[in-house]
């Protein structure tokens, strides 16, 4: 099960997600849900259908977990290939 001390060891893919801050104000308030994640973006296709590619190293996203908790992480900590970022290592909250 996916808990906010567990997210980053878990697939981003599905999951509603909205940017929260960015340096490029043009990012901000994107929400959707996520379909596609690379080593340096996320793809989110919003609630009109449409698909945005969000850089990770410049936004803060707020993800909403299946049971509706909502977690808030610096896209910053999470630039790495999903393949890796859930090999590795991460400090506890």
């Amino acid at each position: 099960m996916i808990t906010p001390q567990n997210i980053f060891r878990h697939e981003f893919v599905g999951l509603n997600v909205e940017v929260v801050k960015s340096s490029h104000e043009g990012f901000t308030g994107i929400k959707g849900e996520v379909i596609d994640e690379t080593k340096n973006t996320i793809k989110v296709e919003d609630v009109e259908g449409c698909e945005k590619i969000i850089p990770k190293n410049v936004v803060t996203f707020q993800f909403t977990l299946p049971d509706n908790t909502v977690v808030e992480i610096d896209g910053s900590i999470i630039v790495a290939r999903p393949e890796d970022r859930i090999k590795k290592k991460f400090r506890k909250f």
